[in-house]
């Protein structure tokens, strides 16, 4: 019985065809804990996604429930991939030192309900943990709100409006769990993660309840120091608010997938 491995051109690219191709003929750990939900999974039973999580100089295959998560391949920081060794089931692929990533800062993704004309909406707020360039320059500047208002990202003054929706992108809720913002893929491809969790994230019930009612998520973000880790939801709320008067914030509407 052939087993339900997907392997994507974007993963087939990185690891050559002679790997795909291994992998596709059954050279693979049939069983697996899934690197989206944590939950065990058998190629030969179910659907399953290829995962590839590059670093600068070493990548780690992975396995998803094609449930979960589409073959894709995720670019992290070297520290985050040695992180996520410890709890991925996988398996380290030889790089070509050409095809290394410049260091990249960390999104940091916080989650809370934010109250919007009289109704509280499921939200998450990215901020990365340092300053964000623009690929292929170098320098001291910050260019993260600009790529994002070229994706589509909308600048905010105040928050009296849900933002537009973004097409095309999406928040992935599994298991009442979060574990990605998906981008459109090039050419009109299988979406690919833009944040991805390492570590499905808890949500509480009410943010939950929120989005399965409204099916869709607030992703607000703004530059690193604009916002912080607030403990509490009004607390955030006010850094928010802050941001957003100072020019420092943008926002848009997300569909959510999964539940």
């Amino acid at each position: 019985m052939p087993r339900m491995l997907d392997v994507s051109d974007q993963v087939r690219a990185e690891i050559g065809d002679e790997e795909a191709d291994r992998l596709l003929a059954g050279e693979n750990p049939g069983s697996y804990d899934c690197t989206s939900c944590r939950t065990p999974g058998d190629s030969e039973q179910e659907r399953t996604s290829t995962v590839l999580f590059i670093g600068e100089e070493t990548a780690v295959l992975a396995f998803a429930h094609a449930t979960c998560l589409p073959s894709q391949v995720v670019q992290v920081t070297e520290e985050q991939l040695q992180g996520a060794v410890r709890s991925i089931s996988g398996n380290t692929v030889d790089m070509d030192p050409s095809q290394a990533v410049p260091e990249q800062a960390v999104l940091g993704v916080t989650s809370g309900l934010v109250l919007i004309s009289g109704e509280l909406h499921p939200a998450l707020v990215v901020e990365p943990t340092g300053p964000i360039v623009r690929p292929g320059t170098t320098g001291a500047g910050d260019d993260f709100l600009p790529l994002l208002i070229e994706q589509g990202f909308m600048p905010l003054m105040q928050l009296t409006e849900v933002p537009p929706v973004l097409h095309g992108w999406s928040v992935l809720l599994a298991m009442g769990q979060l574990h990605a913002v998906l981008q459109p893929g090039s050419n009109g491809g299988q979406p690919v993660a833009w944040w991805q969790a390492h570590q499905p994230l808890q949500v509480t019930e009410g943010w939950r309840a929120a989005a399965n009612k409204l099916q869709q998520v607030l992703l607000f973000a703004a530059p690193v120091g604009s916002i912080g880790r607030q403990p509490r939801e009004d607390l955030l709320r006010d850094a928010l608010d802050k941001a957003a008067a100072n020019g420092k914030l943008v926002g848009v509407a997300m569909p959510l997938a999964g539940t």
